[in-house]
């Protein structure tokens, strides 16, 4: 009998264990089977630039689609949870205009009055929420970390308290060619950005976002005489599940 205690311990403990990660998951469905592109619509003329790699999405920033070069979900959603894990796979490109973002949303200004701006290795990439490329969860390497919703900071018609929601509160990014987790959730208007376990965004509030609609990998970059213009989007991604709400 004092054997078999620890053994029916053990055994507790385990199962207790393997029920604590399933409700953790609980809900969570799986958009990519690391096999194929099942359930993702892949731009029409792509010519195999977004592929699967070793059970990774990877992107060359280089799609041939003569329209929108995105990866989308066939699917619309309203309400969800995004679990998604990506990395930054180099950074070619020095981005000379990027600016110093203060909390509030706004631009650092110099003695000129002009936005200060610095030159950083850089890529972008991002996530589009509910079908809209103005709700873009930013992938890239600026200062200010990736999170932020550029389309909402960057619009001065909106109100401040807007602009200030959707910049980063950290940089919470590891470092280039390390793996990031990103945890978005969308509540209505309001969206809300977990990156590497720290609280990004925090109820944002998203003005005139649809109430439905598909979530898109971002394309960016382009090249002129084989040099690139922009930051490229050379990025993959793994790991993407939805719980929808």
């Amino acid at each position: 009998m004092s054997v078999a205690r620890p053994f029916v311990w053990f055994l507790a403990l385990g199962l207790s264990l393997v029920s604590a990660a399933a409700a953790d998951d609980a809900g969570f469905k799986s958009l990519f089977n690391g096999k194929d592109f099942t359930g993702w619509v892949v731009p029409e003329g792509d010519n195999g630039h977004w592929k699967i790699v070793d059970g990774v999405i990877d992107y060359d920033a280089a799609s041939e689609a003569a329209k929108d070069k995105n990866l989308w979900t066939e699917k619309e959603y309203g309400n969800y949870t995004l679990r998604l894990e990506w990395r930054i796979k180099e950074t070619p490109y020095m981005n000379p205009r990027v600016p110093i973002i203060l909390p509030n949303g706004t631009h650092k200004l110099g003695i000129d009055g002009k936005p200060i701006q610095i030159i950083v290795p850089d890529s972008d990439s991002g996530v589009y929420m509910r079908g809209s490329s103005k709700a873009q969860i930013n992938i890239w390497c600026w200062p200010c970390g990736s999170g932020e919703v550029y389309g909402y900071r960057m619009d001065q018609s909106m109100p401040a308290a807007v602009r200030a929601g959707v910049t980063p509160r950290v940089n919470a990014d590891h470092h280039i060619g390390e793996w990031n987790q990103f945890e978005l959730t969308m509540a209505g208007d309001r969206l809300t950005v977990v990156l590497n376990g720290q609280t990004v965004l925090d109820k944002a509030q998203l003005p005139g976002i649809p109430e439905r609609g598909r979530i898109a990998l971002q394309h960016h970059g382009s090249k002129k005489n084989g040099e690139w213009t922009s930051p490229p989007s050379l990025v993959q991604f793994r790991k993407i599940a939805i719980r929808e709400e």
